[in-house]
C-alpha cells in the first residue's frame, strides 16, 4: 500500500471545534444539557424549520421517524436499491416489509417515473406503501415536489434520507426545511459534509412527530406531568408511556456539531469547487461524470464516476484495486441492498432493479472532502485518466 494515502472523505476538525467541545467537557453536562437543544435550534434555523430531533446517528434517527409515523408490522415501505442498508432496515425494525423502487440512471436518485408506475400498480393491488423514502445520493437532492404530489395522491408519508446532504438546495430552500417531506434525516459520520464522531438529526414541521420522536429516542419516558397517566407524587416522577430506546446524542457530540455548523457554507463551496475540478479534468476520458438537477444543488458529499471497462480494457475491480495500491482511496457506493444476504433472503434477487445494479458495476466513489488539496486532486486524477487510457 502507498505511503501517502488519500482517504475519500475525512473530517475537517478546527481549533474552534476543539475548543467547543473542551468547554463541554469543564461543564457540567456531558450529556441531557443544554448543548443538544442548542444544536437542534442552530440546525432547525438554517433549515427553516419547525422542529429538528438529534440522535446518536442517521440510523438512529430514521427508526424514529418510522415509530413516530405509526410504521409496524402489515405496512410497507419502500425506498431505494442504491442507498446503505438503513435506508430499509429502518423498516425492519419496526416489523414492516420493504420494497424498493429503481432509480434514474443519470441522477443516480429515485426514478419518479418508476415510483409513479409502481404506485399505479400497488393501488391496483391493494397494497400500497406507508412511507416512502427517498435518499438524496451523493449529496443530490431527489425531485422533492414531485414526491410531494405523488405522496398526496396515494396516501403515504415522505421521510427524506438526506444523510449525504446537509447543506444542499432543492428549488432555493434548504433541503431539511419540511416543505416537502414529513421527516428529514442528516448524517453527521465523520466523513459527511459535518461530523459530530456519530450522530443524526431527523427535522420536520410537525410539532406532534417531533415530539415523539423526542420521547422514543430516550425510552419512551415523560418527565411532563401533562402527559402522565396519574398525578406525579414528586418532581422525581418520570413515566414509560410507550416502549422507545436510548438514541440520544451527547453534548460532547453536540457542541462539536454546532462548532461545525459555523462553516458547513464553507464546506460545501469547497467541495462544490472540487466537484467542477473534477468535471473539467475528467472530461473526454470515458468515465460516466455525475449529473447536475435544475432546479437543485448539491452539498457534493460523493463524487462517483462510472467506470468504462469496454475503453480501459479493465475491470471495475482491476481499476479499483490499482487505485488504492497508489495511494488514492478510492470507494464504491453502493451495492444494491435488495443484493445483501439478509434481503434476498427475504426473496429479492438478481435483475429486479437493473438501473440500480447497472450503476453499482461501475460505480467508483473518488476522494471528496473540504481539506482535499488541488495537488492531490491532480494525483487522484492523473492516476485515473492513465488508467482509463484517456
Amino acid at each position: 500500500m502507498h505511503e501517502d494515502v488519500i482517504p475519500y472523505g475525512r473530517q475537517d476538525i478546527s481549533a474552534d471545534d476543539i475548543e467547543a467541545v473542551v468547554a463541554v467537557l469543564r461543564s457540567d453536562f456531558l450529556t441531557q444539557g443544554p448543548a443538544v437543544a442548542g444544536f437542534e435550534r442552530t440546525v432547525a434555523e438554517y433549515c427553516g424549520a419547525a422542529h429538528a430531533v438529534a440522535a446518536n446517528s442517521a440510523t438512529s434517527a430514521l427508526h424514529l421517524a418510522c415509530a413516530a409515523l405509526d410504521l409496524g408490522p402489515g405496512d410497507l415501505l419502500w425506498t431505494v436499491p442504491n442507498t446503505f442498508v438503513a435506508s430499509a432496515n429502518c423498516a425492519r425494525f419496526c416489523g414492516a416489509d420493504v420494497d424498493f423502487v429503481d432509480i434514474d440512471p443519470l441522477t443516480r436518485n429515485i426514478g419518479v417515473a418508476a415510483l409513479a408506475e409502481k404506485l399505479e400498480t400497488a393501488q391496483k393491488n391493494g397494497r400500497l406503501p406507508k412511507i416512502v423514502v427517498p435518499v438524496d445520493f451523493a449529496g443530490l437532492p431527489c425531485p422533492m415536489a414531485e414526491i410531494r404530489d405523488l405522496a398526496d395522491r396515494y396516501g403515504f408519508a415522505v421521510v427524506e434520507d438526506a444523510s449525504h446532504a446537509i447543506g444542499a438546495r432543492y428549488r432555493d430552500r434548504p433541503v431539511g426545511c419540511g416543505e416537502w417531506a414529513d421527516v428529514t434525516v442528516f448524517s453527521f459520520h465523520p466523513v459527511k459534509i459535518i461530523t459530530t464522531g456519530e450522530g443524526g438529526m431527523a427535522m420536520t414541521r410537525d410539532g406532534r412527530l417531533a415530539e415523539r420522536m423526542r420521547r422514543l429516542r430516550a425510552h419512551g419516558i415523560t418527565r411532563d406531568a401533562a402527559e402522565m397517566a396519574s398525578a406525579p407524587e414528586g418532581p422525581w416522577v418520570y413515566e414509560m408511556l410507550e416502549l422507545g430506546w436510548n438514541y440520544r446524542m451527547t453534548d460532547i457530540q453536540a457542541a462539536l456539531g454546532a462548532s461545525q455548523m459555523r462553516r458547513l457554507d464553507a464546506f460545501v463551496e469547497r467541495r462544490t469547487a472540487l466537484a467542477e475540478r473534477y468535471d473539467e479534468r475528467l472530461a473526454g476520458c470515458g468515465l460516466t461524470l455525475p449529473q447536475r438537477a435544475a432546479d437543485a444543488r448539491s452539498a457534493w458529499h460523493l463524487y462517483v464516476v462510472g467506470w468504462n471497462a469496454a475503453r480501459s480494457g479493465l475491470t471495475r475491480a482491476d481499476a479499483f484495486a490499482r487505485l488504492r495500491a497508489a495511494g488514492i482511496g478510492v470507494n464504491v457506493h453502493y451495492i444494491p441492498v435488495h443484493l445483501q444476504p439478509y434481503y434476498r433472503g427475504l426473496g429479492f434477487a438478481p435483475g429486479q432493479f437493473p438501473a440500480a445494479e447497472a450503476h453499482y458495476a461501475g460505480a467508483i466513489s473518488l476522494p471528496l472532502y473540504a481539506g482535499l488539496s488541488e495537488a492531490q486532486q491532480d494525483r487522484v486524477v492523473d492516476a485515473l485518466r492513465e488508467l482509463a487510457g484517456a
